[in-house]
């Protein structure tokens, strides 16, 4: 498993991705978390549409994160 960073996050947003890349992605964020929890916003059994939140703490151990965490991180997307 892969620790993701926060550099990560803008994989998230290509689009189009396939479910299995996808899977990938999301797995590593959530294996890389101290803590998670999802919400299912939209769930329509007429057209298969979803919309899931997921919220959570990435580990800050775990991304080497600090005052100068190497990734160019700066607190802005």
């Amino acid at each position: 498993m892969a620790k993701f960073t926060f550099n990560d996050f803008r994989s998230l947003e290509k689009c189009p991705t396939s479910p299995s890349n996808m899977q990938v992605c999301i797995s590593n964020l959530v294996f890389s978390s101290v803590n998670t929890k999802a919400k299912v916003e939209i769930c329509n059994p007429e057209t298969g549409e979803y919309r899931i939140v997921l919220q959570g703490t990435l580990d800050q151990d775990n991304t080497n994160f600090g005052g100068n965490n190497g990734f160019g991180y700066n607190g802005n997307f």
